[in-house]
């Protein structure tokens, strides 16, 4: 689009210049032609006609007998009318020649200079399409230094990890245990655990709903350092009837046709954020396998219920 832009104004400005130079010569050229009805030097004017109602009327030109000078009396000799040749044009002045290398000169440099903006515009492309590069790789620079900076947070930040360990005073008895694996304090706001009876982990919930979420907000928050832990959830093997919703259901999880699952969410913070930020969630499930004479409880579930944030 520059280019032609160009392109146009040089052709301007060449046209301006060289208009005194075409009217100059139009100027010639209408001067050298002959107008119409003017007749060329030396040509002669032909005679006139007579007409016949003038040769009824005048008896003198057709009478033979009649003298007038060996000729008809109604004649009149010929007239040869010369023109005066066009004048010529007279030779250009000093200033019309220098005017007109002027205006050659300035439309050479025109063309020079349009040439000159259009590499300087080109030069001008190019160092915009290099900073655009450059404020990308900045940019890339600048997310790569981000997520190092916050991964670095991340590792300095507290991991709550949920596991099962089996009571040592008591047999078929186990407690899910919260532990923080990172590498500053804990808070604990609040536990949630609900136990259901299905078939298998794929008849669960696509997500983990709890029946009341405010009832497990801790009256006192557990404050837990770097490698401490805390039991949040025991479960006995006497606590199989109260799961159940009667015998046969109970005589079913014997079978292993129906399957225990527990699962809650453990709510922490950041102990050395400010209030009110870094919330963080621990989701955890795990199921109770019972048999004749043991059991066990196994973590297990779905990845929706064993997630962190």
């Amino acid at each position: 689009m520059s280019r032609r832009l160009a392109l146009l104004i040089l052709l301007w400005m060449t046209a301006q210049m060289l208009a005194p130079v075409a009217g100059w010569a139009a100027d010639v050229v209408l001067a050298a032609t002959p107008q119409p009805g003017q007749a060329a030097a030396g040509s002669a004017k032909p005679a006139p006609k007579v007409s016949a109602a003038n040769a009824t009327q005048s008896p003198a030109a057709t009478d033979p007998n009649s003298n007038c000078n060996g000729g008809p009396c109604g004649s009149q000799p010929p007239q040869i009318i010369v023109n005066s040749p066009p004048p010529a044009n007279p030779p250009w002045a000093w200033y019309q020649r220098v005017a007109w290398a002027a205006n050659i000169i300035l439309a050479v440099l025109g063309y020079v200079g349009i040439m000159l903006a259009l590499r300087t515009l080109k030069n001008i492309e190019r160092h915009a399409e290099s900073s655009a590069a450059a404020v990308q790789a900045a940019q890339e620079t600048a997310s790569a230094a981000l997520a190092q900076s916050q991964a670095l947070v991340d590792s300095e930040r507290p991991w709550i990890v949920v596991s099962v360990e089996p009571f040592l005073t008591m047999e078929n008895s186990f407690k899910v245990i919260a532990t923080n694996r990172g590498r500053t304090p804990a808070k604990i706001v609040s536990t949630v655990d609900q136990v259901e009876v299905a078939i298998d982990e794929t008849r669960l919930a696509e997500t983990p709903e709890f029946e009341s979420v405010e009832s497990g907000a801790l009256p006192n928050p557990i404050i837990l350092l770097p490698g401490e832990s805390v039991g949040i959830r025991p479960f006995r093997r006497e606590d199989m009837r109260s799961v159940c919703e009667d015998d046969a259901q109970f005589e079913r999880i014997e079978l292993w046709q129906e399957k225990v699952f527990l699962f809650g969410r453990v709510t922490y913070m950041d102990l050395l954020s400010s209030p009110g930020k870094q919330i963080h969630e621990t989701d955890w499930c795990c199921w109770y396998v019972h048999g004749e004479k043991e059991s066990a409880l196994l973590v297990a579930g779905p990845p929706e219920y064993n997630r962190h944030t």
